[in-house]
């Protein structure tokens, strides 16, 4: 069984990668306004994968017995500046979510709590990937630089293939 304490940190978790979907699903909208159809593609995916974040979350409280409490997820606006912009934000706040996750492991530890630490686990790899894929993208169009719009549309298509 969860300690209150656990269940609490991973209700919270859930709320925290709810969040992730709605604001990539958010990036997302404004790649489409702006005529990014790849860049929109890559973020509706990320949204599908952290909403699956959230629901293995919730689904692990459940197997262990605890009650799942679903809290508001904030708005994450919808006013990103530039294709350059919107994948820093992205990276800045996948490494928040990297310590989040990183907390949530010091916790299972300091609660002697095997089951959650070996499921959180998954969490932390994962983390390295999510954080390596959008750095990848960011520092490209870093390179490309922001005026130039050829090299941003190349970086568009590219990334648009996404599975």
């Amino acid at each position: 069984m969860l300690s209150k304490k656990m269940e609490e940190a991973l209700n919270e978790q859930i709320n925290a990668e709810l969040y992730s979907s709605y604001l990539y699903l958010a990036m997302a909208a404004w790649f489409q306004e702006a005529n990014f159809v790849g860049f929109a593609a890559w973020m509706r995916a990320q949204a599908k994968e952290e909403e699956a974040h959230a629901m293995k979350i919730l689904d692990y409280i459940l197997e262990r017995n605890g009650h799942v409490s679903l809290k508001p997820v904030a708005s994450p606006g919808d006013s990103f500046g530039s294709p350059l912009k919107v994948f820093e934000a992205a990276y800045k706040h996948e490494q928040s979510i990297t310590a989040r996750i990183n907390k949530l492991a010091e916790l299972a530890a300091e609660e002697r709590d095997r089951a959650t630490a070996l499921f959180l686990d998954w969490f932390i790899n994962e983390q390295v990937e999510e954080e390596a894929g959008v750095n990848l993208i960011y520092e490209q169009l870093k390179m490309v630089g922001e005026d130039h719009i050829g090299g941003i549309f190349m970086l568009d298509h590219r990334f648009g293939k996404r599975e």
